[in-house]
């Protein structure tokens, strides 16, 4: 169902033109910039790139303490740290929090003096580091009153340009109590320091290229890769080095080719999104988040703390940017179409892309001439647009109009600063609102563990290897059911194959009434406009079994429920419910009670009713399951499709529950009917009497009216079920269960003292069910001149011999499997059945296949029996 043939590619001039618009939009609204800041840069790609482009993870660098000398004060230095030291060559400030105590501290080492400036929290610390032997502080100030202090670059001498920088203590909040509470500032290399530069009119030096290498302004360390000169320049500071450690931290890569990022200052072009902050705030309030902590939390704070965003890449494949500049007057202008490209230059366009568009001259108003900018889009510029530029707009609008801002979106959790973001952003300057409705952030695929899957642990599943073992729609329904969308998934094995084995029982269930409508060459009702619409059910429902009533009613119910968790999305609920359906409602129940009417005579009414019911509910069904197991509803769909439906059950609407035949009164009485065949066989199985042998009587126990009702109401099921002569419900108690008296001796010991033994033994030969209804009658009773109350005896149930009990929701039910000589008989009589069944199935025969069975019985009991009609019509079912 994906148009493979006519794909959207941001290869294409009209995907283009969407990304050339919005950026004209942008201009526009004043919200496009030519700025020189700090940016994310890559030394491989030699590019920009964004902070959702950036991964982290743990490198292990230097982290040194330097000593930068104050002027005018011999030997009195500030004491900084850094983990980049290729950052010092380019070092213009030290910044000190206002709010912080430092101390000027005398240090002594190796029969020396030095007054050093530290936090005065971190004297200790930082001086056992640099081994000092003793130390003594001379005066204290706060942050604010060593702002302007000014000092010397360590490496002056090996930096040119070091020299003629005046170089001063500045202030900043976000320097904390770590280290030694001095922090060095390089606006070239940092965007806190950037921002610090730019408040203090601080000069942003850089002296490294594209490549990360120092530029010949970095004096002596011209030419080396930033990183590789670490320690080099550590080797320059020579005595100011107060210590030198490493530290293993969270770091940086460009997430193409995995090489650490610096942090450079260079010339690009930025969306200005801290000025429709706000406007994106507001607007991730109107969209729907699943769940709604993704939008209200995670994806609000990334917005709050959003800096502008940096649009340009120094790259070659990709859309290039349409801003065409005059080297003469410095103008610029934006193009936002190729018909207005042609327009402005006099050129046939017949390619947007590199290198064609570069060679493309605008003429300026000056009189001088445009060129366009080198540079192309940031990727996830291209996909921020996709919203409309899938739709063709602006080339078009009829699609545009119909159906943006779109109605979902889904990605992972790390989107929030990825696509999230970007599309929230591009809209919010093209069109001032978000551009999509509502967002469901999915978790991840973790292992059994919850690990990251990883080649080197060796815990990676691929679905190809789930798919080749289990098929495509196990892997997809396993997925939805085994969690919320939003939670990451823990993958199990066991939860696979418990799908796998719901999707044949699925196919077995489609199964299993075939061969009786072929035989009987069923064709299901059509209705007044001669397709299949259900109104055969619809029309004679009053008339059917209680069972086809309960199935069509659940099946309508399930739709019902399947269409409130869609609205939410919970489709884990969704499938779960779907899961249940098949295994429980059809399988284990419907099937099991429909299966005795496919033997009846092809004319019954009966087995009609169970044909059409059967081939109703699996229309519903496969319907909606199809979203979720799209390729076993297809091969489904297409053995029960009738002429003049749609070719695909992937064409069908979407089914509406029918109220009118949901009965909720009867699904809950099913329900007790089927907690009451779950009782029977637990009480059958503790007396070791099998479910295909009858009992002469089962009673239900309950104060539960509603348990009452529905026994008595599905009376003829139960029975069936229990295979009992008789179900009866006693409310309350029933007069056969007999109670046997136990003495609590911890009550009777401390009241009664010596005679205790006498009164235990006369509570153990008591008449308990006599005993029971007098205390509860009267609050006590008399055992020998001796009164005993509730305290002094419990009650345990005493079953008549043969009658077994077990627990069912809001009663107990009893089963008498005591046998007669004719419950024995009709025992023995359906164990023939079970075994000529079980020939048949041994030898592989169809349904139709016919048979000659002799059969030699003994007992004359049973021999009478099996040659009654009704028991032949069985045997030879």
């Amino acid at each position: 169902w994906l148009d493979f043939d006519n794909p959207y590619q941001t290869i294409d001039p009209g995907y283009i033109e969407s990304a050339w618009w919005a950026i004209q939009r942008a201009d526009e609204r004043g919200l496009l910039e030519r700025g020189h800041r700090v940016v994310n840069w890559c030394p491989r790609c030699e590019t920009a790139i964004a902070d959702s482009e950036v991964e982290y993870w743990d490198e292990t660098d230097p982290s040194i303490f330097v000593k930068f000398p104050v002027v005018g004060r011999e030997n009195e230095f500030l004491v900084i740290w850094t983990t980049t030291p290729w950052t010092l060559p380019a070092n213009v400030a030290v910044a000190v929090n206002p709010a912080f105590t430092y101390a000027r501290v005398r240090a002594k080492k190796d029969g020396g003096e030095e007054v050093l400036w530290i936090a005065d929290e971190l004297i200790e610390p930082v001086l056992k580091m640099g081994r000092y032997q003793d130390f003594t502080v001379l005066e204290r100030l706060s942050g604010s009153d060593l702002v302007g202090m000014e000092y010397a670059s360590p490496l002056a001498g090996h930096v040119p340009h070091q020299a003629e920088i005046r170089h001063r203590v500045v202030a900043a909040d976000y320097v904390t109590l770590e280290n030694t509470g001095l922090v060095h500032i390089a606006p070239g290399h940092g965007w806190d320091d950037y921002l610090v530069g730019i408040r203090e009119g601080l000069e942003a030096f850089c002296p490294v290229d594209a490549g990360g290498c120092f530029t010949p302004a970095a004096g002596a360390f011209a030419d080396m890769y930033v990183r590789d000169a670490n320690d080099v320049v550590i080797d320059a500071l020579g005595g100011y080095l107060l210590a030198r450690r490493t530290i293993t931290h969270r770091y940086g890569h460009c997430w193409r080719c995995k090489t650490p990022i610096i942090y450079r200052a260079t010339a690009q072009w930025f969306l200005k999104a801290t000025c429709i902050r706000d406007s994106m705030l507001e607007e991730i309030a109107k969209v729907k988040w699943y769940p709604e902590w993704a939008g209200s939390a995670r994806f609000h704070d990334f917005v709050k703390e959003s800096r502008d965003w940096c649009i340009s890449r120094q790259r070659y494949w990709g859309i290039p940017i349409p801003i065409w500049h005059c080297d003469r007057c410095d103008g610029y202008t934006v193009i936002g179409t190729v018909a207005d490209l042609e327009e402005r230059s006099g050129t046939k366009i017949a390619d947007p892309h590199r290198p064609y568009v570069d060679a493309v001259t605008i003429p300026c108003s000056c009189g001088g001439e445009m060129h366009r900018v080198a540079d192309i889009f940031d990727v996830w510029f291209d996909s921020a647009v996709a919203s409309w530029a899938t739709l063709g707009f602006p080339r078009q609008r009829e699609a545009f109009d119909r159906y943006w801002p779109a109605d979902f979106i889904t990605e992972g959790q790390d989107q929030t600063r990825g696509w999230f973001y970007s599309q929230l952003g591009a809209s919010t300057v093209a069109f001032g609102r978000a551009p999509y409705k509502s967002v469901l952030m999915h978790g991840f695929a973790l292992d059994a563990e919850g690990r990251k899957m990883s080649k080197s642990v060796g815990n990676v599943v691929t679905p190809e290897e789930v798919m080749n073992q289990f098929g495509v729609d196990v892997l997809r329904f396993y997925v939805l059911w085994a969690n919320a969308p939003w939670d990451d998934l823990k993958f199990n094995w066991d939860g696979v194959k418990t799908i796998h084995r719901a999707l044949n029982i699925l196919w077995n269930v489609y199964r299993f009434p075939l061969p009786y409508m072929v035989l009987d060459s069923f064709q299901p009702a059509s209705g007044e406009t001669d397709r299949w619409d259900g109104s055969f059910v619809r029309s004679h429902i009053r008339d059917m079994p209680e069972e086809d009533r309960w199935i069509v009613s659940r099946v309508n119910t399930l739709i019902r429920t399947i269409d409130e968790d869609m609205q939410e999305y919970h489709l884990h609920r969704e499938t779960r419910a779907l899961a249940a359906f098949v295994l429980e409602d059809l399988s284990r129940w419907y099937v099991q009670l429909v299966r005795p009417r496919m033997w009846l005579d092809e004319d019954s009414p009966e087995k009609r009713y169970a044909y059409e019911t059967s081939y109703y509910v699996m229309r519903r069904l496969i319907a909606l399951l199809a979203p979720f197991a799209p390729h076993i509803t297809e091969e489904i769909y297409g053995n029960l499709r009738q002429e003049g439906d749609p070719e695909s059950v992937h064409m069908l609407d979407w089914p509406e529950a029918d109220d009118l035949l949901v009965d909720a009164h009867l699904e809950a009485d099913m329900e007790v009917i089927r907690s009451f065949d779950d009782a029977v066989a637990t009480a059958r199985q503790a007396g070791r009497r099998k479910l295909r042998w009858p009992v002469a009587e089962t009673v239900v126990v309950t104060e539960s009216v509603d348990v009452k009702a529905a026994i008595e109401d599905l009376n003829t099921l139960a029975l069936n079920r229990a295979n009992t002569r008789t179900v009866r419900v006693a409310f309350g108690t029933w007069d056969r269960i007999l109670w046997q008296a136990e003495p609590v001796m911890r009550a009777i010991g401390p009241e009664f003292g010596r005679e205790g033994p006498k009164v235990k033994a006369l509570i153990e030969q008591a008449d308990g069910t006599v005993l029971k209804a007098a205390i509860e009658r009267e609050g006590k009773a008399e055992l020998d001149g001796y009164e005993i109350t509730a305290r002094h005896v419990t009650f345990a149930e005493a079953l008549p011999e043969g009658v077994f009990a077990a627990p069912m929701k809001d009663a107990t039910v009893y089963v008498d499997v005591t046998l007669t000589p004719a419950l024995e008989a009709e025992g023995y009589a359906r164990e023939v059945i079970r075994r000529i069944q079980e020939m048949r199935r041994q030898l592989d025969l169809n349904v139709d296949d016919f048979i000659i069975a002799a059969v030699d019985v003994a007992d004359e009991r049973v021999a009478s029996l099996i040659k009654k009609e009704e028991w032949q019509k069985e045997i030879a079912g």
